[in-house]
């Protein structure tokens, strides 16, 4: 399995866990749903302040996602 599909599942199931949207994490991070979205079927790659964000957002270590 590619390392983006692994890391967009990740995203997914912590962002479940939490009870959030991708609307409502799309908002947290200042981007269009349709980004988180990309990121969870694995078509997005994110730079690292932006995994660094996302993990924040998620309430978890940037090593969490990876």
């Amino acid at each position: 399995m590619d390392i983006s599909v692994k890391f967009g599942k990740k995203v997914k199931e912590l962002r479940l866990q939490k009870k959030m949207s991708q609307g409502d994490l799309a908002k947290i991070l200042g981007v269009h749903p349709t980004y988180i979205s990309g990121i969870e079927r694995g078509v997005r790659n994110m730079a690292l302040k932006n995994i660094e964000k996302l993990a924040k957002a998620l309430g978890v270590k940037p090593s969490e996602l990876l």
